[in-house]
């Protein structure tokens, strides 16, 4: 393993606390902030998902979350090269949802002349949560077993030109009133009963799906899930508060393919303050996009 390699994401990756401990050799997570009624909070040292589930519940203001800055960028890539590293990896947040990505492009402009013999390469996951947050574990593994710097970049911006990301909605208040997820936002069905599965990438988002009822919403996404993904491919789920359902998808995902997820985890602050605290996230690998 190269000691002088580094990779950086963000808290919106959903890694679990425990793989982000296993990888800390290797790993560095720049948490993104939180104002929830004015008062400020650090992601995944403040709060914990289910508090914020709770808090989401039980409030109607929508918890508003900063993007991270070029100046904290800076110091993170001042601190790690404090510390030996000389070629770091930035694979962030989908930058059409924020402007996180930039900010690490920028201070990389910033500091090219302060730090000349310091490598950096940014990348647009193009997606969110485990979108991002599998292939960065997978690319840790990949360092350890001693694999180039140029082959794990070239794995990552592999991953962010084939991952898609799924939303089974049961409640669409969040999703609504931030009016991050545009297709929630105009979608008309709720007063029917039917519910939506949602594709999300890059830019652009869309209703694919929509059935009456949970039961039939889950059935529909398993449906159109998996005739979309490249077949053997890995594929991650995202949890909310919803476990009956979470369980019921996961284990009729689980029968179609023959194979169960490669990550579940619990959807975190960055993504859940847009997309509430009632669906269900599915990540997967399909068709190559320009």
């Amino acid at each position: 393993m190269n000691e002088k390699v580094r990779i950086i994401t963000d808290s919106g990756c959903d890694i679990s606390p425990q793989a982000e401990e296993r990888y800390k050799h290797l790993l560095t997570l720049v948490p993104f902030e939180f104002t929830i009624n004015g008062e400020p909070y650090t992601d995944r040292k403040d709060i914990k998902p289910d508090e914020f589930y709770k808090i989401l519940k039980e409030q109607s203001e929508i918890p508003k979350h900063s993007q991270i800055t070029a100046a904290t960028f800076e110091d993170k890539y001042r601190e790690l090269y404090a510390q030996g590293a000389r070629e770091l990896i930035v694979d962030l947040i989908n930058a059409h949802g924020s402007q996180t990505c930039s900010n690490a492009e920028l201070a990389k402009r910033n500091i090219a002349d302060e730090l000349p013999d310091l490598k950096i390469y940014v990348i647009d996951s193009q997606n969110y949560t485990l979108g991002y947050g599998y292939p960065v574990l997978e690319a840790c593994k990949k360092l350890e077993s001693g694999q180039s710097v140029e082959s794990v970049v070239a794995y990552l911006e592999d991953w962010a030109k084939h991952i898609e990301a799924y939303i089974i909605g049961f409640e669409l208040r969040h999703m609504k009133k931030s009016g991050r997820i545009t297709a929630a936002a105009s979608f008309l069905g709720e007063l029917m009963g039917l519910k939506p599965l949602i594709s999300l990438y890059a830019e652009k988002t869309e209703v694919i799906r929509k059935a009456r009822g949970e039961k039939a919403v889950i059935d529909a996404a398993v449906e159109a899930i998996s005739a979309r993904m490249i077949p053997e491919t890995p594929w991650c789920v995202i949890t909310t508060t919803r476990p009956d359902c979470e369980k019921e998808f996961i284990d009729k995902m689980t029968k179609k393919l023959g194979y169960g997820p490669a990550l579940v985890e619990k959807c975190g602050a960055a993504v859940s303050c847009n997309a509430g605290p009632e669906f269900i996230g599915v990540l997967v690998r399909g068709p190559e996009r320009d």
